[in-house]
């Protein structure tokens, strides 16, 4: 038997049929397929319910080449060997899970929580601590460089506009950034918690606000999920709306980005085009269903908005012209000298550290890192030949910009194409009964990156455990890694080269 469970995106598996592994065969596989070329989309435990708390690991590799998703089971344990010292990828999954159920990850290097909350039933209290009383919010130790003249400097995590609060904690010796730290979770929502027992009525809208800005990429991954667990799939026309909306997504948020570069380095031209800009794209996302967000439009089973003849007619007039004012506006920015300056090798995340971190999305592609849903796990409507590798090797703020030019170009084509004519098919399906003792994992490339969602159901085909991947959750630590001996001055421009979503971060 083999020791790995293969399904491709959207697909399942079931539960009985993923075999288990002991520590060592589960740590030498999932070593051997990172080398290989394979990267970690996901991980995460799921307690047996056997009265002793003992917990089966979990964990979703990504074979870009072959386009399968390997689904690898190790043992159920108390407790586990950490992997970090020899699989980095797995760093924060691992605390994380110590946080969720108490469980305890033997030699893991630093091994504190990732957020703040109480753990979860059925585990126990893996950091030493009352659970009572812990977590308090903000109670964390923090790495530190000790020096005559070295001195810290705390940011947030209150901050200035409407930003979630996160803290981000420097070591510097003069303006030079030794070190940060960066740590989130102050408004835990517990979203995948809710989750269980589900799906519930209430669901769809507390996927939709998992990262506000990137509601359809993680409603389109929980649709997949249920439609892989109800055996359906959806007809061309959804499918081809979904993806309509998700790249009106994807120019929203890195034409704001531009804009945000722009306005952090004090060229205002650009700034001040973006935007506006940003807001059309947002515009042209509510003429197809109501919202600038896109929340409503994508359900399990397909959309619940159509576009006529007419609406497409709309959609791609206003395109055109919001398509030309976008060329002209990132034009400006990418050919004035000064501009590049600034961005070209600030904050910069070399193509290792990138690997060992486990990058994706922009950040990774901008360190050369091709990787990419669309491209290797495509489907419905996008055909991975039909997508180019928009990558860059600089692996910096610079890098992280003409990564976003590049799929700005590639939007605007798409939908070009795309709202020319709209397949035939149903809005909507009914799903029937979700298969009871499977997994379920689906993968979609939004702005960010992948967004990856995991869904196991019991023997009534309800969620016994779901797990949700934002981009985010890999990313933070690149952001860290691109201030090391930098300036702390540059921060700023990094954050907004990263983008990088704190409630994503926090579920």
């Amino acid at each position: 038997m083999s020791a790995t469970s293969v399904c491709k995106n959207g697909g399942i598996l079931p539960l009985a049929t993923i075999p288990r592994l002991t520590s060592a065969e589960f740590a030498a596989l999932i070593k051997t397929r990172l080398t290989e070329g394979a990267r970690l989309a996901a991980c995460l435990a799921v307690p047996e319910g056997d009265g002793d708390a003992s917990f089966t690991l979990y964990a979703v590799l990504a074979d870009d080449q072959g386009g399968d998703l390997l689904v690898v089971a190790q043992k159920p344990q108390r407790q586990f060997d950490s992997l970090t010292p020899t699989i980095s990828h797995v760093h924060l999954f691992e605390r994380e899970i110590g946080e969720q159920y108490g469980v305890k990850f033997a030699g893991h290097p630093w091994f504190k929580p990732v957020r703040f909350h109480a753990p979860w039933p059925g585990g126990s209290d893996g950091w030493d601590r009352d659970p009572e009383i812990h977590p308090l919010v903000g109670d964390m130790d923090y790495f530190t460089v000790e020096g005559e003249e070295i001195h810290e400097v705390g940011v947030g995590p209150v901050h200035a506009g409407v930003i979630e609060p996160g803290h981000f904690r420097f070591q510097c010796y003069g303006e030079q950034v030794l070190h940060l730290e960066i740590s989130l979770g102050y408004q835990h929502r517990g979203i995948e918690k809710m989750l269980l027992g589900g799906p519930w009525p209430r669901t769809a809208m507390q996927i939709e606000t998992m990262a506000g800005d990137t509601t359809i990429g993680h409603m389109s991954a929980y649709s997949m999920v249920l439609e892989g667990l109800a055996g359906m799939a959806i007809s061309p026309r959804a499918r081809a709306l979904r993806a309509i909306a998700l790249e009106l997504e994807r120019l929203a948020n890195h034409v704001g980005d531009i804009g945000a570069l722009a306005a952090d380095i004090g060229f205002l031209p650009t700034s001040a085009y973006c935007g506006r800009l940003r807001g059309d794209y947002l515009n042209l996302s509510a003429q197809l269903c109501g919202s600038r967000f896109g929340r409503g439009l994508v359900r399990p089973g397909g959309v619940l908005f159509d576009a006529d003849k007419a609406l497409l007619t709309k959609m791609r007039q206003t395109l055109e012209a919001v398509a030309r004012n976008t060329r002209g506006a990132i034009e400006l920015f990418f050919s004035t000298p000064s501009v590049l300056a600034r961005l070209e090798g600030t904050g910069r995340v070399t193509a290792r550290d990138a690997y060992y971190l486990g990058l994706v999305g922009v950040a990774g592609r901008a360190c050369g890192i091709d990787a990419d849903v669309r491209r290797y796990h495509g489907t419905g409507s996008y055909l991975p030949d039909e997508i180019p590798a928009m990558i860059e090797e600089g692996g910096d703020v610079l890098a992280r910009a003409q990564v976003r030019r590049q799929e700005i170009e590639h939007s605007l084509e798409f939908l070009n194409l795309h709202l020319s004519e709209l397949p035939a098919g149903e809005l909507r399906q009914v799903l029937p009964p979700l298969a009871p003792g499977c997994l379920a994992v689906a993968m979609v490339e939004g702005w960010r990156g992948p967004v990856t969602h995991v869904g196991l159901t019991d023997a009534d085909g309800r969620f016994v455990r779901y797990k949700a991947v934002d981009p985010s959750f890999f990313n933070w630590s690149g952001l860290a890694l691109a201030l090391r001996d930098g300036q702390i001055s540059d921060f700023p421009l990094c954050n907004k080269s990263f983008n990088l979503s704190y409630c994503g971060f926090d579920l």
